[in-house]
């Protein structure tokens, strides 16, 4: 029996949100889809350009077709970069920069910019759930960079978060999350951020980027992608 095209979409959209349920996630070739879906190879392209046309996939020929609306001014090879990057890689490129960028931002610091960390800081200590902590956890290093006062850090930070959208993030990112439980999960992932912003506030460089270098190194063993207990000195 053929399927008709309202089904192909409603089955179509079902195969999205789990197989891509995040912006930037490839989703399966035509030919899998296809089966996955259960229509014609015609059918399914008639779903995709819907799809398309809402905004819900971009696709490229020779990439593959991926979730969300097509990145301006970013080159494909840069989202196929964020497709590959795991976990590891994420948290090993964070930890080699963002305790520079606290630095940085603890000399660049105006009296005003001290509110919006505080802010910052209080959203990720009252969240109460993982997205929320996710979004909360991501505003504050997102703020810290804007400190900072460096477009191109900015870039690199935006850059980090639209890696922490890929799925492969999210899926590790929700089992540190029920592993270790909401209360240490809040506390790691918020008032951790605390002493970083006292550093900033003190102007002093070097405090800074001890709190979030000991901060990403608490984070990076909670998610299993360093073996050694951080240090608490």
């Amino acid at each position: 029996m053929q399927t008709d095209k309202e089904t192909a979409r409603a089955r179509l959209w079902h195969v999205l949100e789990e197989r891509a349920p995040a912006s930037g996630d490839r989703l399966p070739p035509e030919r899998v889809l296809k089966d996955l879906v259960g229509c014609s190879r015609e059918t399914l392209r008639a779903a995709l350009a819907t799809l398309e046309a809402q905004g819900e996939i971009w696709r490229h020929v020779g990439q593959g077709t991926f979730r969300g609306r097509a990145p301006l001014g970013r080159p494909v090879k840069d989202t196929l970069l964020l497709e590959a990057t795991t976990p590891a890689d994420l948290m090993d490129a964070r930890r080699l920069l963002e305790p520079q960028v606290a630095a940085a931002a603890a000399a660049r610091r105006v009296p005003g910019d001290i509110a919006l960390l505080r802010q910052r800081v209080a959203e990720g200590q009252s969240a109460r759930d993982r997205a929320a902590c996710e979004r909360a956890d991501d505003a504050f290093h997102q703020s810290i960079a804007q400190v900072a006062r460096n477009p191109l850090l900015i870039a690199l930070l935006r850059h980090f978060s639209g890696a922490r959208c890929r799925a492969v993030w999210q899926r590790e990112w929700d089992r540190t999350y029920r592993r270790i439980g909401v209360e240490k999960f809040t506390r790691v992932h918020g008032d951790q951020h605390e002493p970083v912003v006292d550093a900033i506030a003190a102007s002093d460089g070097p405090a800074a980027h001890r709190a979030m270098a000991h901060h990403l190194e608490v984070v990076s063993i909670d998610m299993g992608v360093l073996g050694s207990e951080p240090s608490t000195s």
